[in-house]
C-alpha cells in the first residue's frame, strides 16, 4: 500500500512497541517512521528511521536495494526518529553523498563523529535540483517546520512532495484505515493531535511551506510519520493545515477544561455544559485535565474558538493541571481565542487571576466576563452568574 510506484519505495518502519513518542505523547497505536527508496539511474535514499527499528530498517533496506550501491542519502529532518542509520549508511555505503541543508550539515556532529564524511556531503538549499535520471529532486527550504533545518523535496516527474515531518500522524501504518476508494479512514484525528502537539507553534512557517506547496503539480504527499495522501486525503490535508496554521477555529462549538482537587469543579462544569447545550451550542467537548491525555486538550483548545476553562485554586495558585494546560499553549503560540473563567477556593480563590495572568500572555485572546467564583461548592445561588458566563462566551 505504501509504495508509490514501481521506483518509489516504501523502506520504513513501524513501531508498536513505543508507549510515548518523544517521551510525552501516548500513541496507542504506534507510530510509522517513513523511509523511501527512489530506483533510477542513481539511487537516492530518503531519510532513515528510528534506532528502536535499525535492524528492521536496515533490512527492508537491503530488499529493496537488490543488489544495487545508493548513491544518496537524502537528510530532511535530523531529529533522531528519522536520522538515526545515517552512520550505517555511511560506513557501509563508502561512495555514497549526504544531501543536506547548511543548516543540518552544521548539527550534524551534534549526533554522529563527522571526520570520516568530509567531501562527502552535499549541501542543497532552496530550489536547488538533484537529477537521478528520469527522476529529479527539487529542493524546498521548510525551515521550523519543526526544526530549523528541515528540507522537504519534490520529484518533478511523478509529482511527489516528500514533507518531512509536515502531514505526519500518530499511529502505525498497520493501522490505518482505508475505505474501498482507497481513501483513508479517520487521518485528520490524529493529524490533528500530531500537527498542534509536534508542529503547532510554527503557523507562519507552514504558511509559508503551503504558499510554496500551492505552485507544484503535487500528486502525492509522503511524510515521515503517517500514510501517503493522495487525491481527496491530499486536498483535506493541504485544507487542514492551512486552517490549523493560520490559528483559525476549525469546529464551531466550546471546549470545557476542567482541573479539579475533590470534585467540587468538575460538578460546576458538568452544570455549565448543560447550560451550553441548553444555549443551543452546536458542539461541547470536554476534558479533565487531571486524566485525560494532555495532548488531547491540546488539539481541542485549537479546535475550538471558545474556551471554558474551571479550576481549583492551590498553594495561593493555579491546580497545576491547568497551569500545565495553559503553559503548553503559551508554548505553542496559541492565539485568537476567547475564554471563559471559573475559579474554585475554599478560602482564598487565587485561580481565577492566575489564569488571566497567563491568558494575557496569548495573542489576541480575551476573557470574558464574568469570571465566576465558586466557594468550595456549587450553590443555587450560584447558577445565575454560571449562566451568564455560558451567554457570554457563546455571544
Amino acid at each position: 500500500m505504501m509504495n508509490i510506484s514501481e521506483t518509489i519505495r516504501y523502506i520504513g518502519v513501524d513501531d508498536l512497541d513505543i508507549d510515548l513518542f518523544e517521551s510525552q505523547y501516548r500513541v496507542p497505536e504506534g507510530m510509522s517512521y517513513n523511509s523511501y527508496l527512489v530506483l533510477d539511474e542513481q539511487v537516492a535514499i530518503m531519510d532513515t528511521a528510528d534506532q528502536r527499528k535499525s535492524a528492521k530498517w536496515c533490512q527492508n533496506l537491503t530488499e529493496a536495494l537488490e543488489g544495487r550501491t545508493p548513491d544518496y542519502l537524502i537528510v530532511h529532518h535530523m531529529e533522531p526518529d528519522h536520522a538515526a542509520n545515517i552512520a550505517y549508511v555511511a560506513s557501509t555505503y563508502p561512495n555514497l553523498k549526504i544531501v543536506l541543508s547548511a543548516a543540518a550539515a552544521k548539527m550534524l556532529p551534534n549526533f554522529f563523529p563527522t571526520d570520516d564524511l568530509n567531501g562527502r556531503l552535499l549541501v542543497v538549499k532552496e530550489g536547488d535540483t538533484l537529477s537521478l535520471g528520469r527522476h529529479t529532486l527539487q529542493f524546498i527550504a521548510a525551515p521550523m517546520v519543526h526544526w530549523p533545518e528541515v528540507l522537504m523535496s519534490y520529484e518533478q516527474s511523478e509529482g511527489v512532495l516528500f514533507a518531512a515531518d509536515g502531514f505526519g500522524k500518530f499511529g502505525a501504518l498497520c493501522h490505518e484505515q482505508y475505505y474501498a476508494d482507497g481513501t483513508l479512514g479517520e487521518w485528520a484525528c490524529e493529524a490533528r493531535r500530531y500537527y498542534f502537539n509536534i508542529v503547532g507553534k510554527y503557523g507562519m512557517q507552514v504558511q509559508n511551506v503551503l504558499k510554496k506547496a500551492a505552485t507544484l503539480d503535487i500528486r502525492t504527499i509522503a511524510p515521515l510519520h503517517g500514510p501517503l495522501l493522495k487525491g481527496t486525503d491530499l486536498a483535506e490535508a493541504l485544507r487542514l493545515y492551512d486552517i490549523w496554521s493560520k490559528y483559525e477555529p476549525e469546529t464551531e462549538g466550546v471546549f470545557v477544561a476542567y482541573a479539579s482537587i475533590h470534585g467540587g469543579t468538575k460538578a460546576v462544569a458538568e452544570r455549565v455544559v448543560e447550560m451550553l447545550k441548553a444555549k443551543g451550542c452546536p458542539k461541547v467537548a470536554t476534558a479533565d485535565l487531571t486524566r485525560d491525555d494532555q495532548a488531547e486538550a491540546i488539539e481541542d483548545a485549537f479546535r475550538y474558538g471558545r474556551l471554558v476553562l474551571l479550576a481549583a485554586s492551590y498553594d495561593a495558585g493555579l491546580f497545576p493541571p491547568m497551569h500545565d494546560f495553559l503553559y503548553h499553549l503559551q508554548i505553542k503560540n496559541y492565539q485568537h481565542r476567547r475564554f471563559a473563567l471559573v475559579e474554585n477556593g475554599s478560602w482564598a480563590p487565587s485561580a481565577g487571576k492566575v489564569m488571566k495572568e497567563m491568558i494575557a500572555q496569548m495573542k489576541d485572546c480575551e476573557v470574558v466576563e464574568p469570571m465566576v467564583t465558586i466557594r468550595s461548592r456549587m450553590k443555587e445561588s450560584d447558577l445565575p452568574q454560571l449562566e451568564a458566563l455560558a451567554e457570554a462566551i457563546l455571544a
